[in-house]
């Protein structure tokens, strides 16, 4: 153990310090009197010399060490020393090496895609050889850059649309014969085939459309065309060149007996529709007359229908039936292809008139005289007197006829035909007046409007269309009906139109706003015919399939009676002209006829 003495400047120069041997604590600190602090340290290898005194500084007395005993020494107080606790010596921490320096990004060359073109304009080039190196990749002088597959095919969607929608547009613009004549001679110039299997009247024309419009496209069809018609001017007479000019005209050209017609109906619908707005007028500024009394008394009337007979009309399932002008004849007919007429209102047999070859689909009276039509699916219609006597047959249609209709004036009829046309007929002359498209699909029904300026049809593609018979254009398209429309008729209000089919709806349609006023869910089964009471459209009736006829208030389209008796499927109804009278036809092959309890004087009466 070796005891150091440590002194401050400020000890007296009297106090010796003492250095001894004794055994201690590993270390401690002595304080003694006039600031000496002897500090003890372990040293377990050798005594540690006594260093020569400090010399003084600044005049100080030197202090100095000396070995000698003391005569009094001085027992030290040590206190308490908590020694530290062994701390573990640290790992030295390895140097971290400076970051490496990271490598540049590539860079992504920018992808350039083609222009886009701008407003239906198509893009071009020199040669196929620059469009194929534009489709693959764009030279950017130091790099290629490569368009995407995707791009690619947007593109060429883009370009095959826009090349459809030229040919479209091309097709649209070029004139193309209406005759049928004439679009087989136009084709077999073209060296086309005149007709596939199964090809009608339209898709014959559009085929010659879209062949034209190719040939268009590519230029061949003046230099094609041109060529046909050199050659034919080599070996025609010019005679045959002026009808060479007459046989691709913009429309089908009318004749000089439908011209006459046309002017014959103007004159007769101008003084019908003058005496049906002067009675209105009457009716409206009379204080004696109340259409609202009337109205109710002929619904009350409808409402107490009731079965008054009913007779086997044949040993077939009938399809039509019509009351004469005066309703004192019932005329009929059925599939056997006979029609039958009777007298009323017993319903009995008058006569019987055969000359269809197949079925009779519809049969109707003459307004103005008791002569009867009749139509068959052996594709006629046949004009009859009331003797039975074969008067006139119509032929051209090419299917089966469906529905027949006398125009008011009784000097035309109507035919609608599953050759997608309805036809006029001159009945005096047996001419066909007039052959009207406009349907995509069967046309099934047909009526003509009370003045006689309009025509309606409909047909099996769920549509039905006015036709202005004075200039021969289609004036309505009336869309609504989701299936086949299957019965039309025109209201005697001028205004008014229904029709039904097979949605088991009947529609009523307002002329003077072009749209359709109400929907009436009437039957659970498909609507066969529908018919406006002919004096004054008070009711509407609707034969239906699910065995039942119907009656419909025209003032609000509400069910009025419903005619129940029947066994089988009504095919056809009719009223007769005071509404006295409804009669109805079916598959059960019975006749039955529904009058009301009213006196002759109660009747309405017959303008």
């Amino acid at each position: 153990m070796s005891k150091a003495v440590v002194a401050s400047p400020q000890w007296s120069s009297d106090v010796s310090v003492h250095l001894c041997l004794h055994r201690a604590p590993p270390s401690c600190v002595l304080l003694l009197p006039h600031g000496v602090m002897v500090v003890e340290m372990e040293n377990t290898t050798s005594s540690v010399p006594a260093e020569p005194s400090m010399p003084a500084s600044d005049g100080q007395n030197p202090v100095s060490s000396v070995i000698a005993p003391l005569p009094h020494p001085i027992q030290p107080v040590i206190p308490p020393v908590i020694a530290p606790a062994a701390v573990p010596s640290l790992a030295p921490i390895p140097a971290i090496p400076p970051p490496r320096p990271l490598a540049p990004l590539p860079v992504r060359p920018p992808v350039i895609r083609p222009p886009v073109p701008q407003n239906g304009e198509v893009g071009s080039s020199d040669s196929d050889s620059d469009n194929d190196d534009l489709n693959t990749r764009i030279n950017q002088g130091s790099g290629e850059y490569e368009i995407s597959e995707e791009s690619r095919l947007v593109r060429e969607r883009q370009e095959k649309a826009i090349q459809e929608l030229m040919m479209k547009r091309r097709a649209a613009a070029l004139a193309v014969p209406t005759n049928d004549m004439a679009v087989r001679a136009r084709l077999r110039h073209l060296g086309e085939p005149i007709t596939l299997f199964g090809e009608r009247e339209m898709e014959r024309r559009d085929r010659l459309r879209m062949m034209m419009a190719k040939l268009d496209a590519e230029g061949q069809l003046e230099k094609l065309m041109k060529a046909h018609e050199d050659e034919e001017a080599a070996t025609s007479a010019p005679k045959d060149e002026a009808e060479e000019e007459l046989q691709y005209p913009f429309y089908t050209e009318g004749s000089k007996a439908l011209l006459d017609a046309r002017i014959d109906i103007a004159k007769y619908s101008l003084v019908k529709a003058a005496l049906r707005i002067q009675r209105a007028q009457r009716r409206r500024d009379d204080p004696d007359e109340d259409m609202d009394a009337e109205m109710d008394w002929a619904l009350r009337q409808a409402g107490n229908l009731s079965l008054e007979f009913s007779e086997i009309g044949d040993d077939r399932p009938l399809s039509g039936c019509s009351f004469s002008r005066d309703g004192k004849w019932l005329a009929t007919c059925s599939l056997t292809g006979a029609t039958k007429l009777w007298s009323m209102p017993q319903i009995k047999k008058h006569s019987t008139f055969k000359g269809h070859t197949e079925r009779v689909t519809d049969v109707a009276y003459s307004p103005m005289q008791n002569h009867i039509a009749t139509a068959s699916a052996d594709r006629t219609a046949r004009y009859w007197n009331d003797q039975g006597s074969l008067l006139k047959t119509f032929e051209g249609h090419l299917d089966r006829l469906a529905r027949i209709a006398f125009h008011p004036s009784g000097n035309y009829l109507g035919t609608a035909s599953f050759d997608k046309t309805w036809r006029l007929w001159d009945v005096e002359t047996g001419e066909e007046l007039l052959l009207q498209e406009g349907h995509s699909r069967s046309v099934y029904g047909l009526a003509f409007h009370h003045d006689g300026s309009l025509a309606a049809s409909c047909g099996l593609d769920a549509l039905a269309r006015v036709w202005d018979l004075r200039t021969g254009r289609s004036i309505l398209a009336l869309e609504g009906h989701v299936k086949p429309v299957l019965g039309i008729s025109f209201s005697p209000n001028g205004y008014h139109l229904a029709t039904g089919g097979e949605d088991n709806t009947c529609r009523i349609w307002d002329l003077r706003k072009k749209k359709s006023l109400y929907t009436i869910p009437a039957h659970s089964n498909l609507i066969s015919q529908v018919k406006f009471e002919p004096q004054e459209g008070y009711f509407l009736v609707t034969a239906s399939y699910d065995m039942t006829a119907k009656v419909w208030s025209a003032r609000d389209f509400k069910p009025v009676k419903t005619l129940s008796g029947h066994e089988a499927k009504v095919t056809s109804v009719d009223v007769s002209g005071d509404g006295g009278y409804i009669v109805t036809v079916s598959h059960d092959r019975t006749i039955k006829l529904w009058a009301s309890n009213m006196t002759n004087d109660q009747a309405m009466d017959v303008d």
